[in-house]
């Protein structure tokens, strides 16, 4: 059996800039380690504020074992609960999501508002105290348009990401946006395969023929790893900076968030087909359609493409060792009339043959992962320097905080 020993010990065994040893993408206790050392403990992408348009709108999320409630308050405020009711313990929402002007427990209706206080309780006796058994909460941000949630008893600091939010999503309006499409598909492969998939455009040219329409693969255009260190890219960076639009490369210490604006290829303005704009009612206060994308990017869980037509939100939630849930929504202006100002289909299709796509590769790479006779091989300097600081950032992340290094630094 795997034990927190074994995997720091393979932590600090493995190549830097090389792909992981077998287990951490095979191992079900490194997965456990994985779940219990960072989906329990960070701020996780939960939902778009668009998502919850409504008082008693929710949304249902499982993460591993646990099974967690966002809720829109009558007072406007999305809340997070664990979906666990204070009597005996029966899930109270059951559907993905839905919406309800009360919480009620289908075993034995126990109510509760929507601020989690109960409200009912049938037969409890008169010592019982209904204050002492509401929903259990967890901890839940909302920033330009996004929600968070946080499973650890204490929350990372929210605040300096949510500063870099508001600069970089802000602009596109999100809280003025509703979901015109959400797609959710099964990658039978590690978590870690699916993040680092999406961290590089290397595969790029030979798998995804209708996203390279648009989505520039060239490092010696766009930059290694979207950092705007070309000619073409810092001029795209400057023209939107000088219009009002933060687009610069910013970056947490730690190197598990960032946000950074990069051009598309030629004219596009869109994930399209054509390159056109996919909707006709642009978002928020973007000052030009052809503003490319603003990539936004946090570790364990999500990456985003804002653009001046659309919003696209990335959420990755492990359910094994080896399957993992990837969920996409397409957010459009909320008035924005389908038939008339979009395509549903033109306004997806790139996006999901990407993400199937993306399906494909990955699943093949943990079959060949599985093999006793994969070795960790070298990842290219120049093409996967994402992956590299996804993968430093894990190693770094795990070897930290399974050594308590980060609770002595803390004290």
């Amino acid at each position: 059996m795997t034990t927190d020993s074994d995997v720091l010990s393979l932590l600090l065994a493995r190549k830097p800039g090389h792909s992981l040893a077998r287990p951490f993408y095979t191992d079900p206790a490194i997965f456990e380690a994985d779940m219990r050392t960072l989906y329990h403990r960070d701020w996780l992408m939960a939902a778009a504020s668009a998502e919850l348009p409504k008082t008693g709108a929710y949304v249902k999320l499982e993460i591993g074992a646990y099974s967690i409630l966002i809720v829109r308050g009558a007072d406007g405020v999305a809340r997070s609960f664990h979906n666990s009711c204070r009597h005996r313990g029966s899930r109270i929402c059951a559907a993905e999501k839905g919406s309800a002007p009360k919480l009620v427990c289908p075993y034995h209706q126990w109510t509760y508002e929507l601020d989690g206080r109960l409200l009912y309780a049938r037969d409890m006796g008169p010592d019982f105290k209904p204050e002492a058994h509401g929903m259990r909460p967890v901890h839940c941000q909302e920033e330009a348009g996004l929600i968070f949630i946080c499973l650890g008893d204490t929350a990372p600091d929210f605040a300096p990401m949510a500063a870099q939010m508001r600069r970089y999503v802000g602009p596109h309006g999100l809280r003025d946006t509703k979901a015109a499409f959400q797609s959710t598909i099964i990658e039978k492969a590690n978590w870690k395969l699916v993040l680092e998939n999406n961290r590089e455009c290397y595969h790029c040219s030979g798998s995804h023929p209708s996203l390279c329409r648009t989505f520039n693969d060239d490092p010696d255009l766009v930059g290694a790893d979207d950092s705007i260190s070309s000619p073409v890219g810092a001029a795209h960076v400057k023209r939107c900076e000088e219009a009002g639009l933060p687009s610069k490369y910013v970056i947490d210490p730690s190197e598990q968030w960032r946000f950074v604006r990069i051009p598309f290829i030629g004219a596009a303005t869109s994930y399209t087909m054509d390159g056109k704009a996919a909707v006709s009612k642009r978002v928020g206060q973007v000052p030009f359609d052809n503003a490319g994308t603003c990539l936004f990017f946090h570790y364990p869980n999500t990456w985003n493409h804002f653009l001046s037509d659309q919003g696209l939100i990335f959420r990755v939630m492990p359910i094994g060792p080896q399957e993992t849930q990837v969920t996409t929504t397409w957010l459009v202006h909320k008035d924005a009339v389908e038939g008339q100002d979009y395509d549903l289909k033109r306004l997806t299709e790139v996006w999901l043959d990407t993400n199937d796509e993306d399906r494909r590769i990955v699943e093949e790479n943990q079959k060949g992962i599985n093999s006793p006779a994969y070795l960790p091989g070298p990842y290219s300097q120049k093409q996967e320097s994402g992956v590299i600081q996804f993968v430093d950032w894990y190693a770094n992340t795990m070897l930290d905080r399974l050594s308590g290094r980060a609770r002595i630094a803390a004290e």
